[in-house]
């Protein structure tokens, strides 16, 4: 009987902890909504990233492109002008390649890893399950920094969404396994910009027990634990399943069919495991 008790609870932590939204123990994520031009969320990469020691890894496989010299020599100089000492690339199509150790341990001595916009999916196929997936999440838990854009944002997420290698526009596509720095999320980006700010119940309707968060353009999620503050010049969409409600003054779950979330700008704070919009200082 006492063995049956543990197995149960057993079952039971484990499917809670599948439902339950967590961030990395250690380190940091900027996941940004793409368009990114605000120059505070690049120092504050930076500043994560060890200041004027930081070694930065840009990655930038999902752009699609032949990484030509040309264009490694500008992501190297557009880093080194906003503060960084060293910076690196690393970019493969193969997963073979990125499962060495030759290709990968470049991540053993980076403070950060950038990770800019393209499609989604062709991270997912170039790193899921390799030696640089393993290596990202050992710098998380040496206290680095993980940021990215765009499609770099989507992909730090558990759940891949417009992850369709045919268009951007299907949210549950034949891609749907993120990095997963964040488990049981699913984010998306250019959110109000590109008016997408309803195309997250696509991937609720399938995977409810997903948290939901949209980032408009030039906005980002500071991840710290459990919990992230928006910065940037917009806004971050929630989509956890409530809304404010004016008339009673509280959080309301809500109803069938009612398409609600929270917009939060700069500043603001929630908690992914407890999914909760955290009490604002008023001033």
């Amino acid at each position: 009987m006492k063995s049956l008790l543990l197995s149960i609870a057993l079952i039971i932590s484990i499917s809670l902890s599948a439902q339950t939204t967590t961030g990395p123990e250690k380190g940091h994520l900027i996941i940004a909504g793409g368009a990114l031009r605000d120059p505070a969320v690049f120092a504050k990469f930076i500043e994560l990233a060890g200041g004027n020691d930081a070694h930065i890894v840009v990655i930038p496989t999902a752009s699609g492109m032949e990484i030509s010299k040309n264009i490694e020599d500008r992501l190297i100089s557009s880093w080194k002008a906003r503060g960084a000492k060293k910076v690196s690339i690393l970019h493969t199509i193969d997963p073979k390649e990125a499962d060495t150790k030759e290709f990968a341990d470049i991540l053993n001595n980076a403070t950060g890893v950038w990770l800019p916009g393209g499609r989604q999916w062709r991270f997912a196929d170039s790193y899921l399950n390799t030696r640089v997936q393993k290596n990202l999440f050992a710098l998380l838990a040496r206290g680095g920094v993980i940021g990215g854009s765009s499609a770099g944002a989507t992909i730090q997420g558990s759940y891949l969404a417009r992850g369709d290698s045919k268009t951007n526009t299907i949210m549950v596509g034949d891609h749907e396994e993120g990095f997963g720095f964040v488990k049981n999320i699913a984010i998306d980006q250019h959110t109000l910009a590109r008016n997408r700010q309803f195309d997250m119940f696509e991937v609720l309707d399938v995977y409810p027990k997903l948290l939901g968060i949209s980032l408009d353009e030039n906005t980002a999620i500071l991840v710290n634990g459990n919990q992230f503050e928006v910065i940037g010049q917009s806004y971050a969409l929630i989509y956890d399943g409530t809304h404010w409600d004016q008339k009673q003054n509280q959080y309301v779950k809500n109803k069938a069919g009612q398409e609600r979330f929270h917009l939060l700008r700069a500043g603001r704070k929630y908690d992914m495991a407890s999914r909760k919009v955290l009490s604002q200082n008023r001033r």
